[in-house]
């Protein structure tokens, strides 16, 4: 704990100097990697921006954070050159038409029907500009339905049950500018079906089961701005041109369909395009030359698909491209100069994807480029340009510290020390002490060195965190594949599997002894050395394997800060993930069921005995018992349950956050290391009448001899289950 006092001054002292303000080199400019505080004269490293904290005294470091580029920026600008029009409407209060259904609401000429159990589409006045029939049960939509209501401007038919459309539904609604039918049933779209809506603007056909975009399918929608068909089941795009029918299209939104591949006829004639959605489809391949003719393109979006490979050219001609999104694809490589072609990209999402050829060289030519997003925070070291990097943690490690939270940085140096200096001082005690049990001494001592390794790996844990104190992100790259944190982090998997064996060993020997105590089984010296000698090189060996084979194993170790591999992802190696189940949910549990069956039946059998006995003191020592067994179990499964049910969320793709792994490895992983001692040694009857019948004999001694030195060795009485 002194040296912990000592430690931690300087902690603070490496975390105060190097997230310190810098002022600025002249009246304009920022080093590299640091950016200014609006119009004062400091600059302020790239992690202390759009944190969530206000770390410039006019707080201009956490101004202009959100994201808005894109269709986001698009949408604001077209929805405040209409909010005028809709505040003169909403002014009208009283009902401007002489026909509509009792049960509907009438408000200037606007008519609302919503959710009326209406079958069929009702008679309303012919001047009628605003329709909404939503959430009812409209199932079929006629020729002619509209024909009478010529100044029609919106008409709302989300959420009912519509399956057809006749091809002359909408004939006669030539003034119609907004047309919703989200959120039925529809399988098709008829040729020429929208041919009179020469002044539609905005078509929502999402969540239908709309399978195949016809030819002519689009005629007459000459002033279509956007068109929204998110969640369908389209598995293609029409060979010719989606724009020749629809020559003002900006907006196209084909997120959640099962598109498989773009060809570069689909959008050759798109130009005033400004929004392309195709999220969440199953693209494996896009022609060369796709994108080159959509020069106005604000938004591309291509994230959740299945591509492994980018063309180096497909972003070529994306001149006004503001915001990219490749997410969550199966990217093997990305090519350093892909982006060179979007000189004003602003925003760059490339989460979920694993970039072992990441380099600066690869954003370096996107000046404008004020956020972007990737599956590892220590990818933001490679765009120190970039205001606005995330994720700023991974949950484990941040941008300053190797262990982001502070109560992980101070406890890994409290658990080191504890599981240090406890197991040193029973291999110190159990080395004076000379019992008649030997081989149990031998184990005991065996799983004290296993133990203290453990604690020797936090102390490591614990020292890289001080050296990387303030500026780990520049150097977590390196650590994580370094052969310091390959080794550090074999040290933990040779304390935890060394510990899981031996305590597994010493479990067996004691149920056989206890279970069956007339079978005249006992270990001797030799036979439990080569025991020991075998455990140590099993361990070892379980070890040393993911160095053996890196082209099957990865970087094992170095998947996170600390070293430990613990979590399985989707970019694990196969190999990686099969041996480190084998390990955690496979020899791992098999132990811990082992132990708990063992103590079990060691109980069962202690009391099948005690209740020959009417002594008070026979139940007394049962309780005794019954107790001790209870906590070496209860902390073997605090131990282990939470990591056999962690690796197997992993392994199910279920998302775990990194704070939960930091966590685990800190506080939860160390728990038997440190408790072993404690459990197998400091608490045992025996072990404690050693102690008292030492220090007596000493005191003898020097009462009877003053000054002599005399041996410190003791030959202590029986024991049994020390």
């Amino acid at each position: 704990m002194k040296l912990f006092l000592i430690i931690l001054p300087s902690l603070f002292q490496a975390v105060t100097n190097s997230l310190r303000i810098h002022p600025r080199l002249d009246g304009h400019t920022c080093p590299l990697g640091q950016f200014p505080c609006g119009n004062l004269s400091v600059c302020l490293p790239q992690l202390l921006h759009c944190n969530g904290v206000k770390d410039c005294d006019n707080g201009a470091d956490e101004e202009n954070c959100v994201d808005n580029s894109g269709w986001l920026q698009i949408l604001g600008g077209m929805l405040s050159t209409k909010s005028s029009k809709a505040r003169k409407e909403e002014e009208t209060t009283d009902c401007m038409l002489d026909l509509f259904p009792e049960q509907c609401q009438c408000w200037a000429k606007n008519i609302d029907c919503t959710g009326q159990g209406l079958h069929t589409v009702p008679l309303v006045s012919s001047n009628v500009t605003k329709l909404d029939l939503k959430n009812n049960k409209i199932y079929l939509l006629v020729d002619n339905q509209f024909v009478a209501y010529k100044n029609l401007e919106k008409l709302l038919l989300q959420h009912n049950k519509i399956q057809s459309i006749s091809t002359h539904a909408f004939a006669g609604l030539s003034g119609l500018k907004m047309l919703f039918l989200s959120h039925n049933k529809i399988t098709q779209l008829r040729p020429r079906v929208f041919r009179d809506l020469h002044h539609l603007e905005w078509l929502m056909l999402d969540n239908n089961h709309i399978a195949k975009i016809v030819p002519a399918a689009f005629v007459g929608l000459k002033s279509l701005y956007f068109l929204y068909m998110l969640n369908n089941s389209l598995t293609k795009l029409p060979n010719a041109s989606i724009c020749a029918e629809t020559p003002k299209l900006s907006w196209l939104e084909l997120e959640g369909n099962k598109i498989h591949a773009l060809r570069s006829s689909v959008f050759q004639e798109c130009g005033t395009f400004t929004v392309l959605i195709l999220r969440r489809n199953k693209i494996r391949w896009i022609q060369e030359g796709t994108f080159s003719k959509l020069n106005g393109l604000v938004e591309l979006d291509l994230s959740s698909n299945r591509l492994e490979e980018l063309l180096p050219s497909l972003f070529t001609g994306l001149h006004d491209l503001q915001q990219l999104n490749i997410s969550y694809n199966p990217l093997k490589q990305i090519f350093a100069d892909q982006f060179d072609s979007l000189p004003h990209l602003r925003s760059l999402s490339i989460e979920g994807l694993e970039i072992p050829n990441i380099q600066n060289r690869m954003f370096q030519k996107l000046t404008n480029l004020s956020h972007i997003y990737f599956k590892k925070f220590q990818y933001c070291s490679f765009s120190p340009h970039v205001r606005s990097c995330k994720p700023n943690t991974d949950g484990i490690s941040s941008f300053e510290n190797l262990l982001a939270n502070i109560i992980l940085r101070v406890f890994v140096w409290v658990i080191a020390c504890i599981t240090c200096f406890g197991n040193l001082f029973v291999i110190c005690m159990r080395s004076f002490i000379i019992t008649e049990n030997s081989q149990h001494t031998m184990a005991i001592k065996s799983l004290c060195c296993a133990d203290c390794l453990m604690g020797i790996y936090l102390f490591f844990i614990g020292a890289f965190d001080l050296k990387y104190s303030g500026e780990y992100n520049k150097h977590a790259q390196v650590w994580m594949a370094s052969i310091q944190c390959q080794l550090v982090g074999s040290l933990a998997m040779l304390s935890s599997e060394v510990s899981v064996l031996l305590l597994t060993y010493m479990t067996l020997e004691k149920y056989f002894c206890i279970v069956f105590p007339f079978s005249h089984y006992k270990t001797g010296r030799k036979q439990t050395i080569s025991m020991l000698v075998i455990i140590w090189l099993l361990g070892l060996s379980l070890t040393l394997v993911p160095f053996w084979c890196k082209e099957s194993f990865g970087n094992y170790y170095g998947r996170n800060g600390v070293c430990f591999p613990l979590q399985s992802d989707v970019t694990e190696k196969p190999g990686a993930r099969g041996y480190s189940t084998g390990i955690y949910l496979g020899l791992n549990l098999v132990a811990f069921i082992i132990i708990v069956f063992a103590y079990t039946s060691m109980f069962y059998s202690v009391h099948t005995t005690a209740a020959k006995a009417v002594e008070r003191s026979v139940f007394s020592m049962e309780v005794a018992i019954a107790k001790r067994f209870f906590f070496i179990v209860f902390t073997d499964a605090l131990c282990w349950i939470p990591i056999f049910l962690l690796k197997l969320f992993s392994l199910l793709q279920v998302e775990i956050p990194g704070t939960i792994t930091s966590w685990v490895v800190i506080f939860i992983l160390p728990i038997n290391s440190a408790l072993n001692p404690i459990l197998y040694t400091i608490t045992t009857t025996s072990f404690q009448e050693k102690v008292k019948l030492c220090l007596q004999t000493k005191q003898q001694s020097l009462q009877e001899a003053p000054g002599s030195q005399k041996s410190f060795t003791l030959v202590s009485i029986h024991t049994s289950t020390a």
